[in-house]
């Protein structure tokens, strides 16, 4: 019988951006996330470790992306130094410390400190 391991290996999140040139740059540049082009361009970007959450929603299903870091003040200061806008300053929801930066194409990109324990990696 497989296991979860032999059959997820992965999750390939995917950011539309009107403006994908200039938000592929800034993940490269700015977040230095290592990548490779997949051809003509298509950057693939390589992501630290994932988790997955499902919660409950009143109306219809929807998929966000949020990034996670270990301290969020830092994170946001060493952004700011990059020229990188905080969309919405942090707030303490509980769970995590929450907080946005502006992408280049002018969405938000929510990013957070969590507080909840993390399950072990596949």
């Amino acid at each position: 019988m497989a296991t979860l391991e032999s059959v997820i290996t992965g999750v390939h999140a995917i950011v539309f951006s009107p403006d994908a040139e200039k938000v592929r740059a800034f993940f490269a540049d700015v977040l230095n996330l290592p990548s490779v082009d997949a051809g003509g361009g298509w950057l693939i970007f390589a992501l630290p470790p994932a988790e997955l959450a499902v919660h409950p929603a009143d109306a219809g299903a929807r998929h966000e992306l949020y990034l996670m870091c270990d301290d969020i003040r830092a994170t946001l200061d060493e952004l700011r130094t990059k020229g990188v806008e905080v969309a919405r300053e942090i707030s303490d929801q509980g769970w995590g410390l929450l907080a946005a930066i502006r992408l280049p194409d002018g969405a938000e990109f929510p990013i957070y400190q969590p507080r909840h324990p993390s399950p072990p990696q596949l």
